[in-house]
C-alpha cells in the first residue's frame, strides 16, 4: 500500500490513445494495480480512456481482472488470418443492428458460448467463428450518406461502473474535440458517463461524430494524443486544473516510430495510414509539453518530473510487423510485455510512485 511521498505535489497519470496496442497499457496498469500504486490525477485520451476507466471503476470491482479481460478482445489467429477485422469491437451501425445485438445478448445459448469462449484454444475458435457468423447476419444501415463505419462502442456499460466514478479519490479526465464549437473539451469525473465516453472515442471515419449536449464531437486523441496540457498549463489565460502536480507518469504508445512500417496488404495500408499521422501528432504533443509547458523560463529546468513508461520499445523486433493486429496472439503478447514493463517501472521508480 502507498505510504506517503517525498514530493509535495500530486502524482498524475497520463494515458494516450493507441488501440489495439492499448493492451500494452492494460498490462502495465495491471502491474500498477497489483503494487497498489495510487494516483491523484488520471488524464486520458482515445483508447486510454477505456484502459483508465477499467483501472479506476471496473464494473465487477476488480481492476486487474478487468484489465486482463482486454486480452480476450482479440480474434482467434486462424480466423484473423482469413478475415483481419475485429468484429467483436467494431460493430455495424443502425437501430436495427442495436436491437439485433440486444436480442443476441439475451439469448441463453449466446451467453453460454461467450462464458466458455476462453476455456481452451478450441472453444475460442468455435466462439469467435460463431460471433463472426452473428456479426455477418447483423443488419446494417451503413450507406453512402453514413458519417462513419461503425456503431459507437455499444458494450461500454457492461465494463465500466460510471455511477461510481465521481465518488472515487483520483481526479479523472477524458478529452473530446467539439466540432461545433471548434475547441477541445475536457470532461471530469463528475460529468463522465457512457455518452461522454463515446464522444471521446468517436475517431473520424471509423465512428460518426457523437452528438452530445447539442454539439458534435470526435475523439480527442485525433487532435491531442496526450491529454495533459490543460491539467498543468501555467498560462494565466488558460490555467490548468492541477498546477500542483510534481510528477507525471506518461503512457505514450502512438508517439513511437516503431509503429511506422511498410504495410502488408491494402487493408493494412489503411490501418497504417491512420497511425502514421498520429505518430507525429503524439510526438509533437510531448515536445510541446516538455519545452513550453514544463520548462521554467528562468532556470531552463523542468517544472515537474516526467516519467515515461517504456512500452513500444520492449516489443520484440520480429513482432513489430504484427503489432497493430487484433489477433488473439498479438493482444496476449502485448499484455504480457506491458505487464513486465509495469513491474520493472515500479521497481525503478518506487519512491516517485509512493511505494517506498
Amino acid at each position: 500500500m502507498a505510504t506517503g511521498r517525498r514530493g509535495k505535489g500530486k502524482l498524475a497519470l497520463v494515458l494516450g490513445g493507441g488501440a489495439p496496442n492499448a493492451t500494452l497499457m492494460a498490462g502495465a496498469l495491471a502491474a500498477f494495480a497489483e503494487r497498489k500504486v495510487a494516483f491523484d490525477v488520471i488524464s486520458c485520451s482515445g483508447a486510454g480512456a477505456l484502459i483508465g476507466l477499467l483501472y479506476t471503476v471496473p464494473k465487477q470491482g476488480d481492476p486487474v481482472a478487468a484489465l486482463q479481460h482486454t486480452r480476450n478482445m482479440g480474434i482467434d489467429d486462424m480466423l484473423y488470418r482469413t478475415f483481419p477485422v475485429n468484429f467483436k469491437v467494431f460493430n455495424k451501425p443502425g437501430s436495427g443492428a442495436d436491437l439485433y445485438r440486444q436480442l443476441l445478448a439475451a439469448n441463453p445459448f449466446v451467453q453460454q458460448v461467450l462464458a466458455h469462449s476462453n476455456d481452451s484454444s478450441l472453444t475460442r475458435l468455435a466462439a469467435d467463428w460463431l460471433q463472426l457468423v452473428w456479426a455477418t447476419l447483423c443488419p446494417s444501415e451503413l450507406g453512402p450518406n453514413s458519417l462513419g463505419l461503425c456503431a459507437h462502442v455499444p458494450f461500454v456499460e457492461q465494463l465500466i461502473a460510471f455511477d461510481r466514478l465521481a465518488g472515487l479519490q483520483p481526479e479523472f479526465y477524458i478529452n473530446a474535440y467539439n466540432l461545433t464549437q471548434r475547441r477541445m473539451d475536457i470532461f471530469d469525473k463528475r460529468q463522465i458517463n457512457a455518452e461522454h465516453f463515446r464522444a471521446a472515442l468517436a475517431f473520424p471515419f471509423i465512428y460518426p461524430p457523437y452528438h452530445l449536449g447539442g454539439d458534435d464531437y470526435i475523439e480527442g486523441a485525433a487532435i491531442d494524443c496526450l491529454n495533459f496540457k490543460a491539467l498543468v498549463n501555467d498560462d494565466p489565460q488558460a490555467r490548468g486544473m492541477h498546477t500542483d502536480i510534481d510528477t507525471i507518469v506518461v503512457f505514450d504508445i502512438l508517439g513511437s516510430e516503431y509503429l511506422l512500417r511498410k504495410p502488408r496488404d491494402l487493408y493494412d495500408a489503411w490501418v497504417v495510414s491512420i497511425i502514421t499521422q498520429l505518430v507525429e501528432v503524439a510526438r509533437d504533443d510531448l515536445k510541446l509539453f516538455e519545452y513550453q509547458h514544463n520548462r521554467d523560463p528562468q532556470t531552463g529546468q523542468p517544472k515537474r518530473k516526467l516519467l515515461k513508461v517504456p512500452l513500444m520499445s520492449r516489443v520484440p523486433h520480429e513482432q513489430l510487423p504484427d503489432v497493430l493486429d487484433w489477433s488473439n496472439s498479438n493482444l496476449q503478447s502485448l499484455y504480457r510485455i506491458g505487464y513486465e514493463a509495469g513491474l520493472e517501472f515500479c521497481r525503478q521508480h518506487a519512491v516517485d510512485l509512493r511505494l517506498a
